[in-house]
């Protein structure tokens, strides 16, 4: 419902100091003054209306997706370069983690690994060639000390792909929302509009994951959600993977012994990784309700830029006349 009040300061002057012709020339005045974007006044109707998206010469949609073929590229060819830098940042130092950190990591622990192996291989010869029972079972429990130190470095590196993996997901869902957020960045550089849209369409489209920032050509927010999206499900997947791992390593262990520190330090991997699928599972349940909540909220308040809200008109006859509009 629109609501509007209008009212209109008495300022007259003598009719020949008037130069009706002059004001006529200075500022147009719109046939309707409550027109969803005009005011008539030239200096407010060309008034930018979203700072975070510059205006650039550069409109090319071509071109535009074409860098964005590089993390940030797309950025830096609608000179947003702050951005640019800050997603071109993020996607190397990833890019560095999962690539050259991780098979370092790997290999590191596949070398700390190397040593306990030989020693399960030595006292396992030693065992098969003992007839000494005393001896036997000296060697038979080094043995499984042994084969509990190469239990740990096998772990740490199932818990390294396990990062690695979820680590890949969100360099992925970054590269997508810089696509997202370059095409945003063209379409609100030529496209931008302040007319008001329907919340009950945006709710409606908001059904779907990022189809309500969609409908408000929030495209960047889209990525983002995408991005999370992404992050979050498959940190989900492989947070139960280590579950369904260490419940393999439990039920092999309790055989032996429930009292064992082997035992309770599988069992509490067992319950941290539980923990962390089932925190990403609220993870994504909260991104799709903000998501509805945003596509809303953005959609009530897409014609706030509007300087129609509050704009200050000159009279042909003579004084100035104050408009102000709300939105309910």
């Amino acid at each position: 419902m629109f609501y509007a009040l209008f009212f209109g300061t008495a300022a007259w002057a003598q009719a020949d100091s008037v130069n009706v012709d002059s004001v006529a020339a200075d500022s147009v005045v719109a046939a309707d003054p409550l027109q969803k974007g005009k005011t008539g006044i030239v200096a407010i109707d060309t008034l930018t209306v979203n700072e975070w998206d510059i205006p650039t010469k550069r409109n090319s949609l071509p071109l535009t997706m074409l860098f964005a073929i590089f993390p940030g590229g797309g950025q830096y060819y609608t000179e947003h370069y702050v951005r640019g830098g800050f997603i071109t940042g993020i996607e190397l130092l990833l890019l560095y983690e999962v690539t050259a950190n991780k098979s370092y990591q790997h290999r590191r622990v596949l070398e700390q690994a190397e040593p306990f192996r030989d020693s399960v291989a030595y006292f396992t010869n030693k065992m098969l060639r003992e007839t000494n029972r005393d001896s036997l079972a000296a060697y038979h429990s080094k043995r499984n000390e042994f084969i509990a130190r190469v239990h740990e470095k096998s772990d740490k590196k199932m818990e390294q792909e396990d990062l690695r993996k979820a680590e890949t997901a969100w360099l992925y869902g970054l590269y997508l929302y810089s696509f997202f957020d370059a095409f945003g960045i063209w379409y609100n550089n030529n496209y931008r509009s302040v007319e008001l849209k329907s919340m009950k369409k945006a709710l409606l489209w908001s059904i779907i994951p990022g189809f309500g920032q969609m409908y408000n050509r929030e495209f960047g927010k889209q990525g983002l959600l995408y991005m999370a999206f992404i992050g979050s499900a498959t940190s989900i997947w492989t947070s139960q993977n280590m579950v369904e791992y260490y419940l393999d390593r439990k039920h092999v262990v309790e055989k032996e012994s429930t009292t064992s520190e082997e035992y309770e330090r599988v069992d509490e991997r067992v319950t941290y990784y539980r923990k962390n699928r089932n925190q990403y599972i609220w993870a994504i349940a909260l991104l799709y309700l903000y998501s509805i909540g945003d596509a809303a909220v953005d959609a009530l308040l897409s014609d706030f830029d509007n300087p129609m809200h509050l704009a200050v008109l000159p009279r042909l006859g003579g004084g100035l006349q104050a408009l102000m509009s709300f939105d309910f």
